[in-house]
């Protein structure tokens, strides 16, 4: 019989995903861990995601939709998931990801052996249209805050963390990468963030994604050092780490897309 550790609150934000959300959401019902709740925010689609998202809703009670009345953005809606989500726990999915079916039970019992508050995993890959990439991301066991400023090894559909924390250190902002903020104000208490090296998610690599645009991800890197209250030298500093091991990620990644 299943242990109930407690509630889980996923947050989906979707915008035009015919194409991903279904993948997405079944990785979500498939999860052996059942204590969940999936609240999918349908950021004013204009393509089929609001009658697949209702489809879902219908299917299974753990499920639930809100739409938004006009097109916020991933940030708002986001945030406004997570103002009606009932859970201890937060796990955040893109509608264009997946998770393997085991990722939250593996994550949850970490959480009670380590009485972490931040639970990450590794990451696989797929490419734009699905197809498996044959590399994943490799995780520390565990992560604190300087090796973290260094690059950020806690993918944001990886994370499970406390609902209490989450909110206490919510960053919010399109012009850097709020998670990256987020797990950083976390650690920055003296917490640890605890890896489970396994490729529990799977990513999709968009090359025109803000992720996959380089110079564009940067600017949002310093600007994220920025907001958490490093200094000029620092961000410098730590700006040199982001490049020389997101240089080495990318270029291994479009490797193995271009062997697809």
């Amino acid at each position: 019989m299943e242990q109930n550790f407690g509630l889980i609150s996923i947050i989906m934000a979707a915008y035009n995903a015919e194409n991903t959300i279904e993948k997405a959401v079944m990785s979500v019902m498939a999860q052996t861990y059942t204590q969940f709740e999936l609240i999918i925010i349908n950021d004013c689609s204009t393509d089929k995601t609001l009658s697949i998202i209702k489809k879902f809703e219908e299917f299974d009670k753990r499920i639930f939709l809100i739409n938004n009345s006009y097109n916020r953005g991933v940030s708002y809606s986001r945030r406004y998931g997570l103002e009606k989500a009932r859970g201890e726990w937060i796990a955040i999915l893109d509608s264009d990801d997946a998770w393997a079916a085991d990722k939250l039970e593996k994550q949850i019992r970490l959480q009670k052996e380590k009485n972490a508050d931040l639970v990450y995993t590794g990451s696989a890959f797929m490419d734009s249209s699905g197809n498996s990439i044959e590399w994943y991301l490799h995780v520390p066991p565990e992560i604190g805050y300087r090796k973290l400023l260094k690059q950020n090894l806690i993918s944001n559909s990886s994370a499970l963390v406390r609902k209490e924390l989450y909110m206490q250190y919510y960053a919010s902002g399109d012009n850097m990468h709020e998670d990256f903020a987020i797990w950083l104000r976390i650690l920055k208490t003296g917490r640890k963030a605890y890896g489970i090296d396994e490729p529990l998610l799977i990513y999709r690599f968009m090359r025109k994604s803000k992720s996959g645009n380089k110079l564009i991800a940067a600017k949002m890197n310093w600007n994220t050092y920025r907001y958490i209250g490093l200094d000029v030298v620092s961000r410098m500093y730590y700006m040199i780490w982001y490049m020389f091991n997101g240089l080495k990620k990318y270029i291994t990644l479009n490797n193995e897309v271009a062997k697809v």
